[in-house]
C-alpha cells in the first residue's frame, strides 16, 4: 500500500484513526454533558450529505464563502505571493482549493492535512491531473493536533495555510485559539493563514441554515450514530434520537445536539451508557464572530488580521493573518 507524504501507509492510518474514534466516542459518552467531537461526522456518507447541505437554500455559507474567493481570487494571490506551498487544514471536496491554486503565482506545493484517507486520496486525484506543476504531499493526520508537515521538491518562498468553510467556528474559543497558534507555528515567521469566518447576523438566518427545511442537516447529524454502530458495534436506536440546532446568543454560537427522545440505555461492547428523556449531547458549535472579536482572538494566537475579503451582506469573511 502507498505511504502518504509522511510515510503512514493507508492500513496504519486507518488503525490509528479507528483506535482515536473509539476512545474519543467512549470518552464523550462518559462526560456530563455528552459531547462526541464534530470531526467524526465526516465518513462517506456524512462527507456526502455535507455537500447536500451546501446545496440547500438555506445554507449561505459556502456559496457566500466561494462567491468571496471567485471575486478576490487575483487580490488574494496577490496578497500571498509567489512560489507559495499551500497547507489546507480538512481538504473536502477540493473546489476552493482548486480555485485557490489556479489563482496563486507559481505554487510548488500542496499538503491537504485530512483524517479521512479516502476523502485525501480522492482530494488529490482530481487536483494532480489538473495541477501537475504542483508537488501533491497528502497527510493523512488530525490537524487538530501537531503534523510534521512535508517539504516539497521546490523551495517555497513561504508557507500559507488554508482553512475555509468557517470549520473554526467548530472550536471553542481556547481550542480555536491553540489551532491558530499552531498555524503559526506550521507556516514560519514569513507565513501567512487565510481562515474562512461565519460573521454575526440575525440568529433567523443562522439557525435556518442549520435546520434545513429538507431536513438534510437531521440526516447529517443522525448519520454519526449510524457510523458509531457501524464502526464500534453500538446500538443506537436512530428513531428515538432527534437532531436539534439553537443559536446562544450569549455565546455567539449555534449548538448543534442529538436528543434522547425516551429513556434508554445504548451498548458499545462492554460498555453501557444511559440516556434521560430530553436528554441532549453535544456534537457541533458553529462559532460566529464579530470581525474585532476574532481579531482579538488571533492576536491571543500571536497573529494578526493584515487582509480581510467579505461579501456585500458582511455574512462571511476570508480574513489573511500573519505573525503579530
Amino acid at each position: 500500500m502507498t505511504p502518504d507524504a509522511t510515510g503512514e501507509t493507508p492500513a496504519d492510518a486507518a488503525a490509528r484513526a479507528s483506535a482515536e474514534f473509539r476512545a474519543d466516542v467512549l470518552h464523550g459518552l462518559a462526560q456530563t454533558p455528552k459531547r462526541i467531537p464534530s470531526k467524526y461526522f465526516y465518513d462517506a456518507r456524512g462527507s456526502q450529505l455535507f455537500e447536500e447541505i451546501c446545496a440547500q437554500p438555506e445554507y449561505y455559507l459556502t456559496r457566500t464563502e466561494l462567491a468571496i474567493l471567485e471575486e478576490n481570487a487575483a487580490a488574494i494571490a496577490s496578497a500571498i505571493g509567489p512560489r507559495a506551498l499551500l497547507v489546507e487544514y480538512g481538504s473536502g471536496a477540493g473546489i476552493k482549493t482548486r480555485l485557490l491554486l489556479d489563482a496563486l503565482d507559481q505554487p510548488v506545493g500542496y499538503v491537504p492535512v485530512e483524517i479521512s484517507r479516502s476523502a485525501l486520496d480522492a482530494s488529490i486525484e482530481n487536483l494532480s491531473e489538473e495541477f501537475p506543476e504542483v508537488d501533491m504531499l497528502p497527510v493523512s493526520a488530525d490537524f487538530t493536533r501537531p503534523v510534521d508537515l512535508p517539504a516539497p521538491d521546490q523551495a517555497a518562498r513561504r508557507t500559507v495555510v488554508f482553512f475555509p468553510g468557517s470549520t473554526l467556528g467548530n472550536f471553542e474559543q481556547r481550542e480555536a485559539i491553540g489551532l491558530l497558534r499552531t498555524m503559526a507555528i506550521e507556516m514560519g515567521r514569513q507565513g501567512a493563514a487565510l481562515v474562512g469566518i461565519d460573521l454575526q447576523k440575525d440568529p433567523a438566518i443562522l439557525e435556518a441554515a442549520y435546520n434545513d427545511a429538507a431536513g438534510v442537516t437531521r440526516e447529517f447529524t443522525l448519520n454519526l450514530l449510524t457510523r458509531i454502530n457501524r464502526e464500534l458495534q453500538a446500538d443506537f436506536q436512530l428513531h428515538e434520537f432527534e437532531h436539534g440546532a439553537r443559536y446562544n446568543a450569549q455565546a455567539g454560537r449555534i449548538e448543534t445536539h442529538v436528543v434522547s427522545r425516551i429513556d434508554q440505555v445504548v451498548a458499545i461492547g462492554a460498555h453501557r451508557f444511559a440516556f434521560a428523556a430530553g436528554e441532549a449531547m453535544l456534537v457541533e458549535y458553529s462559532c460566529k464572530y464579530a470581525p474585532e472579536d476574532f481579531a482579538a482572538m488571533a492576536a491571543r494566537a500571536g497573529l494578526r488580521v493584515v487582509r480581510s475579503w467579505s461579501d456585500s451582506r458582511r455574512w462571511f469573511a476570508v480574513q489573511m493573518l500573519e505573525r503579530a
